[in-house]
């Protein structure tokens, strides 16, 4: 099915893989993310589980414009492991998309054409293993108003199937939303009709 310019697909949820090759273990892990800070978090756990790991090679790309995106080789040689994970992610057609290779050295060298044939086989593997899914694009934004806004502001979530991230709701309430891309000008709309809600849109 063709992608509309409001959607993109990534994977459902965490998946995993395993490839030996020559003693060496590759253990590949994909995730679906949202930003760069979930990708670090991701990171850091994984070296916490496999400390004795030799190798933490990773790449992940958000968005679509297609500038937001790492690939690291983490002291394999250059262009051996992060960008081999990063085309497979790309071959896939994905995004929000973050793949580690946690490798185990076996003891024998591979070199540069087996290691990128070890790091894009257990990538290709661990996204296989997880269902693709079509998500719609969204775009956050921070919402303030008065109280007695509530029941309108809530109204309007619903009907542009907005959701909420996080909210504190007292007197005075600060609200952070996504709302679908493809609905993003009826709510636009909706807001600035209230002179008392204010809202910070997240690019």
């Amino acid at each position: 099915m063709e992608l509309s310019a409001f959607e993109y697909n990534t994977i459902q949820k965490e998946s995993q893989a395993q490839f030996r090759d020559r003693g060496s273990k590759f253990l590949a892990f994909a995730y679906p993310i949202k930003n760069e800070e979930e990708a670090k978090i991701k990171l850091k756990n994984l070296k916490a589980e496999h400390p004795k790991a030799n190798h933490y090679c990773f790449a992940y790309r958000i968005g679509l414009d297609g500038n937001r995106f790492r690939a690291s080789d983490d002291g394999e040689p250059s262009g051996s492991a992060g960008r081999p994970i990063l085309g497979q992610i790309d071959s896939a057609g994905l995004t929000s998309v973050l793949v580690v290779v946690v490798r185990y050295f076996g003891g024998t060298l591979l070199g540069v054409p087996g290691l990128i044939q070890a790091y894009k086989t257990a990538t290709e593997a661990a996204l296989a293993a997880s269902e693709k899914i079509t998500r719609p694009l969204e775009r956050p934004a921070n919402l303030e108003f008065d109280y007695t806004m509530m029941g309108d502001v809530m109204t309007l979530i619903k009907q542009t199937e907005g959701s909420i991230l996080k909210q504190d709701l007292q007197l005075f309430c600060r609200m952070e939303v996504s709302v679908p891309l493809k609905n993003w000008a009826t709510f636009e709309t909706g807001i600035s009709d209230w002179h008392q809600v204010k809202m910070t849109v997240h690019e």
